[in-house]
């Protein structure tokens, strides 16, 4: 399967805001885009290109994608699929995406990001509703728990990042248990319970040309 090899942090200044693609290293002074928001590249400084109607829209697309970190083909079949719900194709959109179990560990804090997260449940260090599962983008449903594997509760990557979690910043559809190791998916979180800063609505004008 194809997959972005280059440096995650130049998707970042690309879209001249922080995706959190590097962990821990996005909440720290060497995060790159606090000395250099600025596109990458020769004339990335210099450009002062104003964008047409498109490339805004675009570029919302492309924040939403990089953020999930997904493919191209993998954001255009979920777009079909929110098409195909009742109710706003947008926030539909955003909702699958939650749904995933990678972004869920991400968003447990049992990876520092969504990257570490899939490749956690990819190497099987998860039970979901106690049942080994290595697919990614399998979708949550409510009341359904996510727990490291009993071999992997050692793991320093997993153990790290739970320093960053506090009681406090965890998202009200989600619950977690750290000494158990034992997180709750509650809800399909409504829009406003997502901490995504982009206009999902552009996403759905492009798609309609």
């Amino acid at each position: 399967m194809a997959r972005y090899t280059d440096a995650s942090c130049k998707l970042c200044r690309r879209e001249k805001q922080k995706l959190f693609l590097k962990g821990t290293k996005c909440y720290t002074e060497k995060c790159p885009i606090e000395k250099r928001n600025y596109a990458p590249g020769q004339h990335g400084k210099s450009r002062r290109q104003k964008l047409s109607e498109y490339g805004i829209q675009l570029r919302e697309k492309q924040k939403i994608r990089r953020s999930y970190g997904l493919l191209e083909s993998q954001f255009r079949n979920s777009f079909v699929k929110a098409q195909r719900q009742t109710g706003k194709t947008g926030e539909n959109l955003l909702k699958i995406f939650e749904r995933r179990l990678d972004n869920v560990v991400y968003r447990l804090g049992f990876a520092p990001s969504r990257k570490s997260a899939r490749q956690l449940v990819l190497h099987g260090h998860f039970l979901v509703n106690n049942k080994k599962v290595n697919i990614p983008s399998i979708q949550l449903t409510s009341g359904d728990t996510i727990q490291v594997q009993e071999k992997s509760r050692k793991l320093d990557l997993i153990h790290n990042s739970m320093k960053r979690v506090s009681d406090s910043s965890m998202l009200s559809w989600l619950n977690i248990d750290k000494a158990a190791l034992v997180g709750t998916f509650l809800n399909v979180p409504e829009r406003s319970e997502i901490p995504l800063p982009v206009n999902e609505q552009l996403v759905v004008e492009l798609y309609s040309k």
